[in-house]
This record gives structure tokens, C-alpha cells and sequence, in this order.
């Protein structure tokens, strides 16, 4: 199993890389950048919008060409395929200390879920937040440090997530009816680096992307190890499955003196494949008539 980074691109924090209908796409969080990835591997990374605050990560809306919900800045948007935005909630607006989204996703029953964190990744300022079909933004954990993941199982029923700061990945059951979070337990404690972007496979293994190691691993469902994948980048941020093809994004922000593939986008081929991201499923209007 061998990575190659084939694409010219390096971006500074590359994140929240999803295989959705529409395409690959990514995200540079702290530049705002929604990028969509050619099917040509070599070819340069597409910019579909910039945002002119941080963008965690997007899922595509069901029923809606072309329109993303978005973690981003202080709060959740739909973000129109013109590029503007119509915010459902920004919680984070007027939190006591400078607050971001992070990483996020919609689980199979349509619902999208995504964290935020302060900028100092201030210890348990951060929160997880679940939006329903309804656009109702609702916080439903809090007291985390730097939240990554989550990711869903195909059933729907056990979501995955990272408190990065800590080093640890919890397991939690989930009521697909009602999106209640049952008792979590610990999956997986990294002693060394950050547990960071999360996929699961069609067995039900986690790959986790563990920043400052060089690694992404995948995780078997009773915790155990059961492979390690290394790159020539120190700063893995983000993971996903394209059937057989594992993406990675990395990131070059906070390295004094990058390598020639920090930043890099990865992609190697696994033997067990995934599926595509979910959609976020929305009841009312999709429709953003103004930019904001």
C-alpha cells in the first residue's frame, strides 16, 4: 500500500475531503476554499467558492444542484451554487472567546453534524452541533477541546469522533429515528499525535488520519490496529473512500519549514472500499438569495 500525491496543490490546512455524487471535494479551512478534485489525478484542484471566513467542511444538500451545507465561520450555512450563502445559525457568534467551525458531516439518515473550536484550541471550548431537516441547529455535546470527524457508520447507528487535543476517539450509539447519542465509549487513544479526519469501510474499520505522525490507520471495529499507512507529509488532516481509493489531505499551517508534500493531497489504493458521503437532507427552502 503506497500513497502518491500526484496534484500540484498544497494547501496550507487541507481538510474535510469527501467522494460525494458530484464529485471529490476538499476544503482549506483557514483560506475559506471549497475545491473540487478533476478526475484527471495529476490535474490541478478546482476552486468552486471561497468564503470569507474559515470553511470546515460541506456536504451536498439532496434535491438541490449544486447547493452545500457548510461549516463555517461561526455557525452553519447553505451555500448556493453561486457562491452566496443563507446562514441557518451561527451559535459560535457571540461565544467568549474567538470560536471556528472544524470538521463535519451528514449521517446516513440526512442530518448534518459538525463541530467547532476555538482558535487557541482553548481546553473543552468546543462543541458539537447536529442540524436537522428542518434547518434547527441544535448543540449536543460540549466540553470538547478540538472536535474532528464525526463519521457514521452505513447503518446510521454508531457515530465516530475525534476530541484531537486529547488523543482520543469515542464511539457513540445513535438512534437514527431521533438522532439521540447514547453512552459513548473509548475506541482508540493515540500516546502520539493527534486522532484527526475519520472514514469508516464497508467492514466497519476506521481509517483516522493522525496529525503530526505521518500516518493515517485503520482502526478494526473493536479497536484494535490493524494497519499504517505512511506519508512523506507530517500533517495528516482529513480521510475519505472512493470505493478502493483512499484520499488524504494534509496540511502545511503551523510547520516552520514544510516539505516538498505537506499540504499535499494523497490518494492510495485499499483493499476494502467505502461509499459515497451522505446528503444532507432539507425540508424547507434551499434557495440563498443574498450573500452574507
Amino acid at each position: 500500500m503506497r500513497a502518491e500525491a500526484l496534484r500540484p496543490d498544497r494547501l496550507e490546512l487541507g481538510e474535510g475531503i469527501r467522494w460525494t455524487e458530484r464529485g471529490l471535494v476538499l476544503v482549506d479551512i483557514l483560506a475559506g476554499r471549497l475545491l473540487i478534485a478533476p478526475d484527471n489525478p495529476t490535474a490541478p484542484l478546482k476552486q468552486l467558492a471561497q468564503l470569507p471566513v474559515p470553511l470546515g467542511a460541506v456536504a451536498p444538500v439532496a434535491d438541490a444542484p449544486g447547493t452545500w451545507i457548510a461549516a463555517a465561520g461561526t455557525g452553519i450555512s447553505l451555500l448556493a451554487p453561486n457562491g452566496s450563502t443563507r446562514w441557518l445559525a451561527q451559535p459560535e457568534a457571540d461565544a467568549p472567546r474567538p470560536m471556528r467551525m472544524n470538521d463535519a458531516t451528514a449521517d446516513p439518515s440526512g442530518r448534518f453534524w459538525a463541530g467547532s473550536m476555538a482558535y487557541d484550541a482553548h481546553e473543552g471550548a468546543g462543541s458539537l452541533y447536529r442540524v436537522d431537516h428542518d434547518g434547527t441547529v441544535t448543540r449536543v455535546l460540549d466540553g470538547i477541546t478540538v472536535p474532528n470527524g464525526p463519521a457514521f457508520t452505513a447503518d446510521g447507528d454508531t457515530m465516530y469522533l475525534a476530541d484531537s487535543a486529547r488523543g482520543v476517539v469515542r464511539r457513540y450509539p445513535v438512534d437514527p429515528a431521533t438522532a439521540d447519542l447514547g453512552t459513548p465509549e473509548v475506541f482508540v487513544t493515540v500516546d502520539e499525535g493527534s486522532p484527526d479526519g475519520m472514514v469508516v469501510d464497508a467492514e466497519g474499520a476506521v481509517w483516522v488520519a493522525v496529525w503530526g505522525t505521518g500516518t493515517v490507520r485503520r482502526y478494526l471495529p473493536d479497536g484494535r490496529l490493524d494497519r499504517t499507512l505512511r506519508l512523506p507529509a507530517l500533517q495528516p488532516a482529513g480521510v475519505c473512500l472512493q470505493e478502493d481509493l483512499l484520499h488524504i489531505t494534509t496540511a502545511r499551517v503551523g510547520l516552520a519549514a514544510p516539505g516538498p508534500y505537506d499540504g499535499a493531497v494523497f490518494t492510495a489504493r485499499v483493499d476494502v472500499p467505502g461509499r459515497p458521503a451522505d446528503a444532507y437532507r432539507h425540508q424547507g427552502s434551499t434557495s440563498a438569495p443574498e450573500a452574507s
